[in-house]
C-alpha cells in the first residue's frame, strides 16, 4: 500500500470515531449502545489506524 495512502486511512481511522462516539445522542441509540459503541467499537478501529500510521512512518523512513 502507498505510505501517503496508509497514512491518510490510519488518521481517517483514529479520528472518525472518536468524532461519531462523541457526536451520536444517547437518547437516539440509547445508553447501553452508546457506551457499547465507546468502548468496544472504538478502540479497536482506533488501534488499527495507529497501525496504518505507524506503517506509513515506516515507509517513510526507507
Amino acid at each position: 500500500m502507498n505510505k501517503w495512502l496508509e497514512l491518510l486511512l490510519g488518521l481517517i481511522l483514529v479520528i472518525v470515531p472518536i468524532y461519531a462516539a462523541w457526536t451520536y445522542s444517547a437518547a437516539y441509540w440509547g445508553a447501553a449502545t452508546i457506551e457499547f459503541i465507546k468502548g468496544g467499537i472504538v478502540v479497536f478501529v482506533v488501534l488499527i489506524g495507529l497501525l496504518f500510521i505507524m506503517l506509513g512512518i515506516s515507509d517513510l523512513k526507507s
